[in-house]
């Protein structure tokens, strides 16, 4: 019994002196790991200023900054977690074998994000909008607040937040209401048909010359829509400056009715005249 206590004292005292010697090894390793660590960290923000002041003072496109930003720091992230691998000891081209792996299998079940990924890029490179352009899109309207890399918030009218994924708002129609500085309103109105047409189109040009919001180039117009079954519908089209839309059709709406009541012109409404076969046995009846 003595000779085998002997005997496993000394293999513990070996097994201590194997873990001694590798933490002597291993405490240098952990500590310059360490400076890895700690200068990576500091480096991708001095990093992030220094291109946001250099790509700021050149007035490229915030959206643009912000997303290329996020793309290199989390790509500098991954460089900086393999650095310290490396430096522990691990088996890098496992670890990245390991990485791979794990990415496909991530990527098969993420495909939607990387769609969402994929459309974000689209939009930054080609600008179908901006941020504080008012766009429609997916059935949603509001004024794009931030760009991200999966997805577009947007601020609705009612002060609501919309996040449309980039994916799908890459490959579908968006309707961009801020590009261009004009914007014209088409409002339909009826008119009856004993109204004399003349009369009815000087009455709307002059609402429409009397709004100085109202531009007079490119000049207003007024066209014979329809002959509807209940009155004559007239397409009046008229150009104001982007910010004044909303109150140009609301006024018009306003000024043209009191001008039609002022001038006696018909606002007509849904109705029928019903004509009764053998009317008069039917008021018999009745009484």
């Amino acid at each position: 019994m003595i000779p085998l206590f002997i005997a496993q004292i000394k293999n513990l005292d070996a097994y201590i002196d194997r873990f001694v010697d590798h933490v002597v090894v291993f405490i240098p390793n952990l500590i310059v790991a360490v400076v890895i660590l700690v200068a990576g960290i500091v480096g991708i923000k001095i990093f992030r200023k220094i291109m946001t002041r250099l790509m700021t003072s050149r007035e490229m496109d915030p959206t643009f900054l912000k997303f290329v930003l996020d793309v290199c720091t989390w790509i500098f992230r991954v460089v900086l977690i393999i650095s310290i691998f490396d430096q522990l000891g691990v088996v890098t081209t496992s670890l990245m074998a390991l990485l791979g792996t794990i990415g496909i299998a991530v990527g098969l079940s993420l495909q939607g994000s990387l769609s969402n990924f994929a459309g974000g890029l689209l939009i930054i490179l080609f600008k179908p909008f901006r941020v504080g352009d008012y766009i429609e899109a997916q059935g949603q309207a509001g004024t794009v607040n931030s760009i991200q890399i999966f997805s577009t918030r947007i601020i609705t009218s009612t002060n609501q937040v919309v996040y449309l994924p980039n994916g799908t708002l890459s490959n579908n129609t968006i309707k961009n209401f801020s590009q261009e500085p004009l914007r014209r309103a088409d409002i339909l109105i009826g008119v009856g048909y004993n109204s004399n047409l003349s009369q009815v189109k000087d009455v709307i040009y002059r609402v429409m010359k009397s709004d100085p919001k109202v531009l007079s180039s490119p000049a207003p117009a007024v066209e014979v829509k329809d002959l509807a079954e209940n009155a004559i519908t007239l397409n009046i089209m008229m150009w104001s400056e982007r910010g004044n839309h909303g109150a140009v059709v609301s006024d018009f709406y306003e000024s043209i009715k009191e001008a039609f009541e002022k001038e006696g012109i018909e606002l007509p409404f849904p109705q029928r005249d019903i004509h009764i076969i053998g009317g008069d046995k039917v008021k018999a009846l009745l009484q």
